[in-house]
């Protein structure tokens, strides 16, 4: 299906409805296919990004960068100490210059409200790469890569998050999984869910769609008949240390570990995860929390299961460009 998404803004998965979700991963798909075989038609000469990271990022960033090059496009990258968003400058300040120079702006901080009002002062497209709330390009990552690796429609899909599921992609998978039609399953410990008015609207786009949603401290009900398991990390550098102990003692019955995908009971179950994953104490989290709590093969994912052919996050971190791709010629490109 055609649609026309030129000078959206891209910022939530809610602000969409799922035909128009459908068309981006559809695009994703033969932008994947065209650049795979020299094929691919630039469509984004002569565009100019702005990309403002308050937090910094590897898949993001490169994903945005590269697929505004192979598009014809070009983009300027704006640290927390290359700009004054924030700080001498309002965000809605920022947004009016910005717009007079560049054709698209992109936003991966914190707050869902800064990349809201950086859309409400915007006269391009503004997109958001990951805020505390939502992260809505990693959603059609994730989607383009499960319905790649299963070859089902994403309304046949059933997935489980399983971890905290208070942040962005506990909330992202559950709405985004509602909207799609899919079998979304979250487990945590009740105090971990997503925010009741979140799930409140994904219920909403379940019924719409025919989807299914599961909220359970329970990983015997959430994980049988998965075909996929997703986790994020646990805990962040800066957290106290008092919390990192309670937080991994509270998450470890939901450790994606061989038991977890066993439970599925689907010999095809495959593991994702939005990256970086501490999956040993390689990283200087890992080796924090070793020191904290004696473990060492593992947080929210263990070591085997990140080894073994089960583990598609490098196939997801690759369609982190492909899609993003998608969303900039669907809003800016000719």
């Amino acid at each position: 299906m055609a649609l026309n998404l030129h000078g959206r803004d891209f910022l939530k998965e809610l602000d969409f409805t799922t035909a128009e979700l459908q068309f981006l991963l559809d695009l994703s798909y033969d932008l994947k296919r065209a650049k795979a075989t020299g094929t691919e038609r630039q469509r984004m000469r002569g565009r100019d990004v702005a990309l403002i990271f308050e937090k910094t990022s590897t898949r993001t960033r490169c994903a945005f960068e590269v697929a505004a090059y192979d598009q014809g496009g070009h983009v300027t990258y704006l640290d927390p100490q290359s700009s004054q968003i924030g700080h001498k400058e309002s965000a809605a300040d920022t947004a009016q210059v910005l717009a007079r120079m560049f054709d698209g702006i992109e936003f991966r901080g914190k707050a869902q409200a800064t990349v809201e009002e950086l859309a409400a002062n915007s006269a391009v497209p503004v997109y958001n790469g990951l805020t505390d709330e939502w992260h809505p390009t990693q959603m059609l990552a994730d989607f383009l890569t499960m319905t790649e690796h299963s070859g089902k429609r994403p309304h046949e899909l059933a997935y489980c998050f399983m971890g905290d599921g208070r942040f962005n992609m506990g909330r992202s998978l559950l709405v985004t999984g509602a909207i799609m039609g899919s079998d979304v399953r979250i487990c945590a410990p009740e105090a971990l869910w997503p925010d009741k008015d979140v799930q409140d609207l994904a219920r909403e786009r379940a019924e719409e769609s025919g989807g299914h949603i599961t909220l359970t401290a329970d990983p015997q009900e959430a994980l049988p008949g998965a075909d996929f398991v997703h986790t994020d990390v646990w805990v962040s550098m800066g957290e106290p240390d008092d919390v990192w102990k309670g937080r991994v003692e509270e998450l470890l019955p939901y450790q994606v570990n061989a038991r977890a995908l066993e439970l599925t009971g689907n010999p095809r179950a495959r593991f994702m995860h939005c990256l970086p994953a501490f999956h040993d104490t390689r990283t200087a989290v890992g080796r924090k929390v070793a020191d904290l709590t004696g473990i060492t093969g593992g947080l929210e994912v263990t070591g085997e299961v990140f080894a073994s052919t089960a583990n598609i996050a490098f196939d997801q971190a690759e369609n982190r460009l492909h899609t993003i791709k998608a969303v900039m010629v669907a809003t800016i490109g000719d």
